[in-house]
């Protein structure tokens, strides 16, 4: 039984609400450098003063959030300001309508060029799996891997549902061994933490894991 320590070394702590200002940031970053966070996630526009008050803090931005339509252009720009302004690991969201139409070789080359900006920063792939079927989740495992992505990321949070266990489990059998996956979206209690953990996701996108493990003296 992993311990609420453990557990938290696993979460990207978030916070990407439209209305956020830079103090409920500052929160957020605070938490997550208190209580061991793999990193904060933040938005772009906070990267800046987060990377200023927090040196030693891992930073997760997102890149083409949260309906990933934006030009791979505008994408590589957004990638390359970022990891200007502090950010250490990127959270991009791919063209749906692509994969939905089969144009997975755009997409493939499109994460291809993300890899190639981010460098050694960590890259993760978001591929919102509740506008996606079966055969099409397959094939983005094929095309995270070839493409040589860090990690594959199940959700943005603002789709019409979040992770599921059961794409989990797609996922690792049809990812390369090298590629994780991040879970994102509705974990909210430490028992789905934990479920989604065992499952295979080495990363949990959350905002709840400080009131969840923490606050509320979870054991």
């Amino acid at each position: 039984m992993m311990d609420n320590q453990e557990i938290f070394r696993h979460i990207d702590h978030t916070l990407l609400k439209p209305d956020a200002t830079w103090e409920d940031v500052r929160r957020i970053c605070e938490e997550a450098q208190h209580y061991g966070a793999a990193s904060a996630c933040i938005a772009p526009v906070y990267l800046q003063p987060a990377r200023q008050s927090f040196p030693q803090l891992p930073l997760t931005t997102v890149i083409g959030f949260p309906f990933g339509f934006q030009t791979t252009a505008t994408k590589l720009a957004e990638a390359k300001d970022a990891l200007l302004c502090g950010a250490t690991e990127l959270d991009m969201v791919i063209h749906l309508g692509a994969a939905r139409q089969g144009a997975f070789h755009q997409i493939e080359a499109e994460i291809a060029a993300l890899r190639e900006a981010a460098g050694q920063h960590i890259l993760k792939v978001i591929v919102e799996t509740c506008y996606l079927n079966e055969e099409q989740k397959i094939t983005l495992c094929h095309v995270v891997s070839s493409a040589g992505a860090d990690y594959i990321k199940t959700s943005t949070g603002f789709g019409i549902s979040g992770a599921m266990l059961t794409d989990i489990a797609l996922f690792r059998r049809h990812l390369d061994k090298n590629v994780r996956i991040k879970a994102a979206g509705g974990i909210r209690s430490k028992e789905e933490m934990i479920a989604f953990l065992q499952a295979g996701a080495d990363r949990l996108g959350c905002s709840a894991g400080v009131n969840a493990l923490f606050v509320k003296g979870s054991s």
